[in-house]
């Protein structure tokens, strides 16, 4: 695929994970939680630009740090998202304000990756960037997934579970009259 394609396609994604994923949505612990990661890691390891031919060790090294944020974007998404069962024994998600930190670190990170690469002169392609985002997803899903099987089973009012960042403080402005 070319690089135009790649990066219409990850953007695609990232819109439609983020907006999907700040609203409330119940959890579907039989659907296929991993087939989208699948595809995207298909999708990204076709290309055989994942590597610079000039720079394979730099490349490498890269292609790992976006790994590794893509790891821990993952789990750090998981744990900021809210997670609850309804009395009807429905799991829900949402993510929390954490959660879009989360994402503004990673991106600010990949944008530093990115420079990084262009100081050292590395090639860069957009097969690295889908497949950190393949990873992130993959993560985040199978800790979500996890999560939501440890709640007590069954009807419950306990509520939300806590997500990191729930105890910060909320900052409220008074309404002018």
């Amino acid at each position: 695929m070319s690089g135009l394609v790649n990066a219409l396609l990850i953007v695609a994604v990232v819109v439609v994970v983020i907006a999907r994923q700040f609203r409330a949505r119940p959890v579907n612990t039989g659907r296929r939680w991993w087939l989208l990661p699948a595809v995207l890691a298909v999708v990204a390891l076709r290309d055989p630009g994942i590597l610079d031919a000039h720079h394979r060790t730099e490349s490498a090294l890269l292609l790992g740090a976006e790994l590794l944020v893509g790891l821990g974007m993952g789990a750090a998404w998981a744990w900021t998202t809210r997670i609850w069962t309804e009395p009807d024994g429905v799991v829900w998600t949402k993510s929390t304000r954490a959660g879009a930190m989360v994402w503004l670190s990673g991106v600010l990170l990949r944008v530093g990756l990115f420079a990084l690469g262009a100081a050292l002169g590395v090639h860069q392609d957009s097969s690295a960037l889908m497949l950190g985002l393949a990873l992130l997803l993959l993560v985040r899903s199978g800790i979500l997934l996890w999560r939501a099987q440890s709640l007590p089973s069954g009807p419950s009012t306990s509520g939300p579970t806590r997500a990191y960042g729930d105890d910060m403080p909320r900052v409220t402005r008074k309404e002018a009259v």
